[in-house]
């Protein structure tokens, strides 16, 4: 997608998709322009003085939200496995090498305590929508479809423009979304990233094509390139031009990969490893 794209705006609850002329967007969570956002200590994490610290004086959730927010900003610029826990201990100002594993378990616990730190923000926009869509459900057809691709595309759009690290958190989401490497089970980083949408991918289920689609997981290869597309585009320097025809098309496009029926030729082959077990 080459779409250019400035901020998110609107209101979850009172803007309507089925109006096509306006986009059924949620307002960024905590932000300004995007122009003037500006991340915790500094742009880049290289020059960026350290955050909270461990003198006696500073209390344990300073400490807490350093390390995830440098971990974030780190895992954003250079990958989830392209920095270490001492970098992130360094960064965060914290002298006790062992702060990660006290507060968060391990490095996975960090991963997800980013993860969640966003993500609990937009459930809430995300559930917003769908009790929009249940109290006030479309006549069917097309403008139901596109108010469901809203409740998954709209609230993670918002995050583009959330001045605490809505941007990285959609490059790390992007990243691991994206990985073959590993376990989908309860409790992993990409489960985290993907369960919440359980109540999202049973109102979906009447609109897929019946030929096949469900069985090949055509919702979560949705989610997944919703996330990557997002990932790419918080990567884009600023200023970004008008997000909210990004983040409408986005929607299309998910609407769109929902209900495409599978070819002739996937439809056989499928068939085929059916016959075959």
């Amino acid at each position: 997608m080459t779409e250019p794209a400035g901020p998110v705006s609107g209101d979850p609850v009172t803007g309507s998709r089925r109006a096509r002329g306006q986009v059924a967007a949620v307002p960024p969570v905590g932000g300004d322009s995007p122009g003037t956002r500006q991340p915790v200590g500094g742009d880049h994490p290289g020059t960026r003085q350290p955050v909270g610290g461990d003198h006696p004086g500073i209390r344990q959730p300073l400490a807490r939200d350093a390390l995830r927010r440098t971990a974030e900003l780190l895992f954003a610029a250079h990958g989830v496995d392209g920095v270490s826990v001492r970098q992130i201990t360094r960064e965060a100002g914290q002298r006790n090498s062992t702060a990660v594993a006290y507060h968060f378990g391990s490095r996975d616990g960090l991963l997800r305590a980013v993860l969640e730190h966003h993500l609990d923000q937009v459930m809430l926009r995300h559930q917003a929508l769908l009790e929009r869509y249940r109290d006030s459900p479309p006549a069917g057809g097309q403008a139901g479809l596109l108010d469901l691709a809203d409740a998954l595309v709209m609230p993670l759009c918002a995050e583009l423009d959330c001045v605490d690290g809505g941007p990285e958190f959609l490059q790390v989401a992007a990243e691991v979304v994206n990985r073959s490497d590993w376990i989908f089970a309860p409790g992993t980083p990409i489960a985290l990233l993907i369960q919440r949408y359980a109540r999202w991918s049973e109102l979906v289920e009447p609109y897929l094509s019946s030929d096949g689609a469900g069985r090949l997981h055509r919702r979560f290869a949705t989610m997944r390139f919703v996330y990557v597309e997002l990932g790419r585009r918080a990567r884009q320097p600023l200023p970004r031009r008008d997000d909210r025809l990004f983040a409408s098309q986005l929607a299309d496009l998910v609407a769109a990969l929902l209900v495409t029926p599978l070819s002739v030729r996937t439809t056989g082959l499928l068939r085929d490893r059916d016959r075959l077990g």
